[in-house]
């Protein structure tokens, strides 16, 4: 990571996989990562961290599953922010969009447990480095 600021529309520009977030900054022992949101992601879940999101563009769903499997979605838009509790099962969706994400290092995006197969358009990640 260099010193040098980061502009997220050219971040963001720089490449065009869906569900492989590059990381444009780190801060203490956390990611600041961006990535491109279309399609169905899988139902995973964090045990041991929340997950921080914001909609740069478009819009961008999270389903979210309770303790007694209950489901419910939240819809976010431009500008919207959303924080999914550690340990809660959740699955992004997006007719399109592009996102922010706070997570700590090493944070798989498809969690510490994911149900089925991984699709072939997520990118089963700790995040790439910005080009």
């Amino acid at each position: 990571m260099n010193a040098k600021p980061v502009n997220l529309t050219e971040a963001l520009q720089s490449f065009t996989e869906v569900y492989s977030p590059r990381i444009v900054a780190r801060m203490n022992d956390y990611d600041v990562r961006v990535a491109h949101a279309r399609g169905e992601h899988v139902w995973h879940t964090h045990a041991d961290t929340d997950e921080f999101f914001l909609v740069l563009d478009g819009r961008f769903d999270i389903a979210l599953r309770d303790a007694d499997g209950h489901e419910h979605t939240v819809v976010l838009y431009q500008g919207d922010t959303y924080v999914v509790p550690r340990g809660t099962e959740h699955k992004p969706s997006s007719p399109g969009g592009s996102i922010l994400m706070f997570e700590p290092t090493g944070t798989l995006t498809t969690g510490d447990h994911h149900e089925g197969r991984i699709p072939a358009h997520v990118d089963s990640t700790t995040g790439h480095e910005l080009s």
